[in-house]
């Protein structure tokens, strides 16, 4: 099983849509980094005096809409490539079960946000050595009181809440390039799927307004990975306390996860390539 994973592993960073996010996630600090101080300001309220910051812009503009779409078109392209290749059926030739493909499959794509995040954590860094890194007021924009702060933010508790809130990032994105592999099992088209999976996306976030629904959305949880967003999301699901906001997230994405993999698995072993 490990050497189908490290198999599609290398298939995966061979994509021309892997290739392309990882660039774009790369750059898009650069961009905040260089913005103009007006327009940083204007936006996020923000006068841009640390690089410890430079990451929480590119993980807030970022998740926004672009990391979740990058995942969703890789995920896909994992079986749609190979579909407009032709060389799925040669795959599933070997003896090898079929769910022991997916689940290889299921495993890559997986890694896939993380690498897309190391990308933009690197990126940050990079740019960030424009403000430097050392002592600030302020804060980091992914702790507790985000850019405003709460006094002197020493090196060590920035570096600390950004890889808290990099990692919380990675997991918000499982469910959602999971789900688009499934939408590839089905369709058996790269386009076809990340649309399916990017609509399901919409479709959750327009189903807000029904109180009774919310606790059970996707979409509630997407921005787990802030702070800033506990207060908003323990007040849409009622609770008095923020505290427990984070756990029935991760509970809840984890259980997207497993059963968008569960159901994709049902569906390969039973699907006619």
């Amino acid at each position: 099983m490990g050497r189908v994973v490290l198999w599609e592993f290398g298939k995966l960073v061979r994509l021309r849509s892997v290739r392309v996010g990882l660039l774009v996630a790369f750059l898009l600090p650069f961009l905040w980094a260089l913005a103009p101080t007006a327009g940083l300001n204007q936006i996020y309220g923000l006068i841009l005096v640390s690089g410890w910051q430079v990451p929480a812009l590119a993980l807030l503009a970022g998740m926004n809409f672009l990391f979740p779409f990058l995942t969703a078109m890789a995920a896909a392209e994992v079986i749609g490539s190979e579909v407009a290749q032709g060389t799925l059926k040669s795959l599933l030739l070997r003896p090898f079960p079929r769910s022991g493909i997916l689940l290889a499959k299921i495993v890559t794509v997986l890694s896939y946000p993380y690498m897309l995040l190391l990308a933009s954590l690197l990126g940050s860094f990079l740019a960030g050595v424009i403000h430097g890194f050392g002592p600030f007021a302020g804060g980091t924009g992914l702790g507790a009181e985000g850019f405003a702060g709460v006094g002197l933010v020493a090196p060590v508790q920035a570096n600390a809440e950004i890889v808290r809130a990099y990692a919380l990032a990675g997991l918000v994105l499982w469910p959602i390039s999971v789900l688009a592999l499934l939408f590839a099992v089905v369709f058996l088209s790269t386009t076809a799927a990340a649309l399916a999976a990017v609509a399901s996306i919409l479709l959750m976030q327009l189903l807000s307004p029904f109180i009774f629904l919310r606790p059970f959305l996707l979409t509630t949880y997407l921005g787990l990975y802030s702070p800033a967003t506990y207060a908003q999301t323990a007040g849409l699901l009622g609770l008095a306390s923020t505290h427990t906001v984070v756990p029935q997230g991760l509970v809840l994405l984890l259980i997207y996860t497993v059963g968008f993999a569960a159901l994709a698995v049902l569906v390969f072993d039973r699907k006619d390539v």
